[in-house]
């Protein structure tokens, strides 16, 4: 096993190249005997006091490398690009795919056998698991949890009321003070967003996919059991690299649609497209949008979470995880698919129970019927839009109404708000060029906030359509990721004041009710806006992104380049 070892090419070297590799590992103080000759395990760390959802990685990292000095590994951690969802501008989805490049070059770079994957904030997750996709060692994915439930005014709160909050303070129903007490209550702990949001989403397709130990996902982050999870991840991860179980042993086509109807059942982000599709262009799984609406058509929403439902992930737990609500769908399952602590589906799920039958329910008396995200198919969106509709309004799920256009975000924040806006609630509010390529980096605006004199009114929600993004913890009949974009000269390109726009989510359409002579005429006269962006990194995104539809990876990252490195570096 010892000469099988990947990292034996830096420290088993003879000659030159391993003096140098093994000398420069010596001034840490490190005997020679702890990392030539034992399983490397890399800890790949999104620790940022910048990203305040993964600022305690540090002490889980210890933890996980607990784990692999017990299993007889030897753990070097290392930093990666973290992305903080709250404090970025002008959105964490522009450098996924950059996170994703650094963890792919570093994890092939260096002498390690196998990787602990440490992430939490939304693109964390994503970025890591698509960067060692393309690697493709044996990894193991170890979520930093949920924060405690917020607190205000003697009820539970979380992220997805803010933006309630904020609607309220528009319309005059809240304070400013009072905005300012309930911020205070809100983030109580460390961890990510205590809601259904896409951090907790992407901690639920992980373990959905096999790639963490059970329970992962919905540990608290101020569980001492977090900590926990991440030492036995250490010792598994170790004896993975002994038994050579890769990320493609376990991401198999079967794990795909696993985490598919998971995410329907747990009322999961609608970013979840957008990165599943993403990981299985890296790992060579074949996926597209119409998986997404066909595998989670006939699974029932049955975990009670916000946004769609009442809880938060701290319930969750306490009701038994998402073990739980995976033993529920064991008849949609793939029961066989293996996972990385080397079980079944069925072996890691068969006995877990639901401690909470008002958080998550039964499969034959489901907390709502509506589940899943529903791609859309139309001439206003060629390849594709999705829609949530657990979290949409019920009587807007069939509409048609005049659409007010916003060309950019700054035209909406500049009119949204007008007093002389033509806008009812019956209208469609339509936001062009915030997609891939338009903004750039596809951010979550597509939840755009209701003009002041409709709230003021008592209207609630309204269809919002755009090429961008919402958060997870967003909510409202919201279409969204409609491609190709308006700034890929897509038919959203198009859409002027008042034309009629038809939403029809049980037929699963999306159409802009205007004559293709019409359209002609307005696709002749379209041009393209000219990008601003000259160098760096941005420029490089806009030339090379793909649409919303192909999960916005970039063109030339498609598939691995696997971990061998044929060169030395003296």
């Amino acid at each position: 096993m010892q000469e099988s070892l990947r990292s034996r090419q830096w420290f088993g070297r003879k000659g030159k190249d391993g003096f140098i590799y093994r000398a420069w590992m010596k001034n840490q103080g490190i005997p020679p005997d702890e990392f030539n000759g034992k399983p490397v395990i890399g800890i790949c760390n999104t620790w940022s006091e910048l990203t305040p959802c993964n600022a305690h990685f540090r002490e889980l990292a210890e933890s996980v490398k607990r784990g692999i000095l017990e299993a007889g590994g030897f753990p070097v951690e290392f930093p990666v690009m973290s992305l903080g969802e709250t404090l970025m501008k002008p959105t964490a989805m522009l450098y996924r795919n950059l996170v994703s490049m650094d963890v792919e070059e570093s994890v092939r770079a260096n002498p390690v056998d196998g990787v602990v994957l440490l992430c939490g904030c939304d693109k964390t997750t994503p970025s890591l698991v698509m960067g060692a996709c393309s690697v493709d060692l044996p990894a193991i994915v170890v979520s930093g949890g949920a924060m405690l439930t917020g607190k205000y005014n003697g009820r539970d709160i979380g992220t997805s009321d803010i933006w309630r909050f904020t609607d309220e303070v528009r319309s005059g129903a809240m304070s400013e003070e009072a905005l300012n007490l309930a911020e205070a209550g809100m983030c109580r702990s460390r961890g990510h967003c205590a809601v259904m949001g896409t951090a907790s989403s992407m901690a639920c397709m992980v373990e959905a996919l096999g790639l963490s130990l059970p329970g992962n996902a919905a540990i608290p982050a101020a569980d001492a059991s977090r900590k926990v999870l991440a030492q036995l991840s250490g010792r598994r991860i170790t004896d993975m690299v002994r038994s050579n179980i890769k990320l493609s042993d376990i991401l198999t086509r079967q794990a795909f649609e696993n985490a598919i109807r998971v995410n329907a059942a747990v009322g999961g982000s609608t970013n979840f497209v957008i990165h599943l599709l993403a990981i299985a262009g890296r790992i060579g799984v074949e996926l597209g949008m119409d998986d997404f609406d066909r595998l989670s058509a006939n699974i029932p929403l049955i975990a009670n979470l916000q946004p769609s439902g009442k809880y938060f992930m701290e319930d969750l737990y306490y009701a038994g995880g998402l073990p739980a609500v995976m033993r529920e769908l064991l008849p949609w399952l793939h029961a066989d698919a293996v996972t990385a602590n080397g079980n079944t589906v069925r072996q890691n799920v068969e006995n877990a129970v639901s401690n909470n039958r008002d958080v998550i329910a039964p499969v034959d008396a489901p907390f709502n019927p509506l589940s899943g995200v529903v791609v859309l198919r139309g001439n206003l969106c060629e390849a594709g839009a999705v829609l949530k509709p657990s979290a949409a309004s019920p009587r807007l799920l069939q509409h048609t109404g005049k659409a007010v256009v916003f060309e950019n975000i700054e035209d909406y924040k500049a009119r949204i708000d007008d007093p002389a806006l033509p806008v009812d609630e019956n209208s469609i509010l339509v936001l062009k060029n915030v997609g891939p390529k338009g903004y750039p980096g596809m951010p979550e605006v597509g939840n755009m906030s209701l003009p002041k004199k409709l709230l003021a009114k008592g209207v609630t929600d309204m269809v919002r359509i755009s090429d961008g993004r919402m958060s997870g913890t967003g909510f409202g009949t919201v279409v969204l990721h409609v491609s190709p974009e308006a700034a890929a000269g897509g038919t959203l390109a198009l859409v002027e004041n008042g034309d009629l726009i038809a939403l029809d989510v049980a037929g699963r359409s999306l159409r802009l009710l205007v004559e293709e002579e019409v359209l002609a005429r307005r696709r002749a006269a379209w041009q393209a806006a000219e990008s601003p962006y000259r160098r760096g990194y941005v420029q490089l995104y806009v030339q090379h992104v793909e649409q919303a539809h192909l999960g916005a990876d970039f063109d030339f990252l498609k598939g691995s380049s696997g971990s061998e490195v044929l060169r030395d570096s003296h």
